[in-house]
C-alpha cells in the first residue's frame, strides 16, 4: 500500500510514518499470536464431540474490533472468537474461551499502566492524562478521566490490602529501611513515605512494608514496625539504613535482637560533607578501603589508617565514622557473597531514583492515599525485576544461626565419639 509522506516524515493524519509502521506491525503481530492461541485451543479440543459427532469447541468468526493502548502506541483489535458449546459439570453453566494474550476486559497493556501512577507523581492530574498520552501513543483509548479515577481507586485498595496482609508465613532475614521525601502530591510538605524491603529465606528481595509519616521520626517508624509485627512478622537478623534515621530507635523497641547496619553511601556523603573539598577525594578512597576490605580484620585496620590521616584536622570527620564503627562493619560478619547487597540501602535508593529526580512541590497537592497508592504501584511494577541476593541458599543458614567468618561459612564441628 503506497502512502503520501510529507517532507517533515509525517503522513496526512498528521503521524510519524515511523510511528505508523510500527503500530501496523504491532497490530499484526498481535493478530498473528490471537489466531495462534485460538487454533491451539481449537485443536487441542477436537475430540470433544456431541451425541451426533459434531465439535463442540469452533470457531465462530471474530469480535468486534477495539483500541487497546500499547507501548507503541493504540492498535485496532479483531480478536477471533470462539463458540465453545461444553458444559461445565460442576456449575452447569457453558464454559468460555479466554485469551491469555487480550482478555475480554483489556483495553491496555501492562506497561501503560505502569506509566500512570509516574505521571501523577510527577504532578499531572487525572484530567491531563487524555491529552499528554494522547499525543504520545496516538490515541486516547482507554484512558479517560474516568478510567484514571477507576484505577486510582482499585490501586488504593490494592495498597489498604497490601498492608493488612498476614507476614507470618513470609521470613524476612534481612530488611533496608529508608525514608523517601518525594516532595510531590502529599498534603504535608514535611512527610515522607517509609519504606521497608526484605529478603526472603529463599534470597528474593520484596517489598515489605509502604506508608507515610512525618520526617522519618522514631514514632513514625515505631507504628510501622509495630503493625508489621501484629501481622506476625518476625525480627530481621539484619536491619541496613541511614544512621539518621528515628528506625534504629523504634528497631530497638520492637524488634531488639535485629543487629544493625549503617548504610555507607549515606556515611560517605555525610563524611565528606564535613571535609574541605581538597580533602574529599582522598577521603573517599580511604573511606572506600574501609567497606571494600576482605574481612573485618582490614577493615579495622583501614578505620584506624583512616583516622591517623584525617583524626588531626578533621576530628569531627573521623567521629563519624568511628562512633558507628560497630554499626558500619556489621555485614563482615555475613556471607561474603551478601556483603555488596549489605552494605548500603541501594534497593531502596535505585527504585526511587526516577521518581526523586522531582523535588518541586506540584500544582494540586492531591490526597494522601491517591499518592501512597501510586508509590505503590511502582514499587510492585519494580519488584517484578528485583534479582535475588546472591548466593540465595544462604539466606536460609543466616537465619538458623550459622556463625560467618571472613565471609565463609564456619561449620559446626563433628562431635568426638568418646
Amino acid at each position: 500500500m503506497l502512502t503520501v509522506v510529507n517532507e517533515d516524515g509525517s503522513t496526512p493524519s498528521g503521524s510519524s510514518l515511523l510511528d505508523e509502521i510500527v503500530r501496523e506491525g504491532a497490530r499484526r503481530m498481535l493478530a498473528a499470536a490471537l489466531e495462534a492461541e485460538v487454533n491451539a485451543y481449537i485443536a487441542e479440543l477436537a475430540d470433544e464431540r456431541d451425541a451426533k459427532g459434531h465439535r463442540l469447541v469452533v470457531r465462530n468468526g471474530y469480535h468486534q474490533p477495539r483500541q487497546v493502548t500499547t507501548a507503541a502506541g493504540a492498535v485496532e483489535v479483531k480478536a477471533p472468537r470462539v463458540n465453545d458449546k461444553r458444559v461445565d459439570e460442576a456449575t452447569g453453566e457453558r464454559k468460555r474461551f479466554s485469551s491469555a494474550i487480550l482478555p475480554p476486559w483489556c483495553r491496555k497493556s501492562p506497561k501503560i499502566s505502569e506509566v500512570l501512577p509516574l505521571l501523577y507523581l510527577h504532578g499531572l492530574s487525572s484530567g491531563d492524562f487524555v491529552p499528554a498520552l494522547e499525543q504520545f501513543l496516538g490515541s486516547s483509548a482507554g484512558l479517560s478521566p474516568a478510567t484514571v479515577t477507576r484505577l486510582t481507586q482499585q490501586w488504593q485498595a490494592d495498597h489498604a490490602a497490601f498492608m493488612d496482609r498476614d507476614l507470618a508465613e513470609v521470613d524476612y532475614v534481612y530488611v533496608w529501611a529508608d525514608g523517601i521525601h518525594l516532595n510531590v502530591r502529599l498534603e504535608e510538605a514535611k512527610a515522607c513515605v517509609l519504606v521497608l524491603i526484605g529478603v526472603r529465606a529463599d534470597g528474593a528481595k520484596e517489598l515489605v512494608a509502604l506508608q507515610d509519616g512525618y520526617r522519618e521520626s522514631g514514632e513514625s517508624w515505631a507504628d510501622l514496625l509495630r503493625d508489621c509485627a501484629r501481622r506476625g512478622m518476625r525480627a530481621p537478623v539484619l536491619a541496613v539504613g541511614d544512621g539518621a534515621l528515628g528506625f534504629w530507635k523504634a528497631l530497638a523497641e520492637v524488634f531488639p535482637d535485629t543487629r544493625e547496619q549503617r548504610c555507607w553511601v549515606h556515611k560517605t556523603a555525610n563524611v565528606l560533607d564535613s571535609l574541605p573539598k581538597s580533602a574529599q577525594p582522598g577521603a573517599k578512597k580511604a573511606i572506600q578501603d574501609i567497606y571494600n576490605a576482605e574481612d573485618r580484620d582490614h577493615a579495622e585496620a583501614a578505620v584506624t589508617t583512616f583516622a591517623q590521616l584525617y583524626g588531626a584536622k578533621f576530628p569531627k570527620a573521623v567521629k563519624k565514622i568511628t562512633d558507628d564503627q560497630e554499626q558500619l562493619l556489621a555485614f563482615y560478619d555475613f556471607p561474603a557473597e551478601h556483603w555488596i547487597h549489605l552494605r548500603t540501602t541501594n534497593p531502596i535508593e535505585s527504585t526511587f531514583a526516577t521518581v526523586r529526580l522531582r523535588t518541586k512541590v506540584t500544582r494540586g497537592a492531591g490526597s494522601r492515599t491517591a499518592a501512597l497508592a501510586m508509590v505503590f504501584k511502582l514499587v510492585e511494577s519494580a519488584q517484578q525485576r528485583w534479582r535475588a541476593v546472591n548466593a540465595p541458599h544462604l539466606v536460609a543458614l543466616v537465619r538458623a544461626g550459622a556463625r560467618f567468618e571472613r565471609g565463609r561459612l564456619v561449620e559446626r564441628p563433628e562431635a568426638v565419639a568418646a
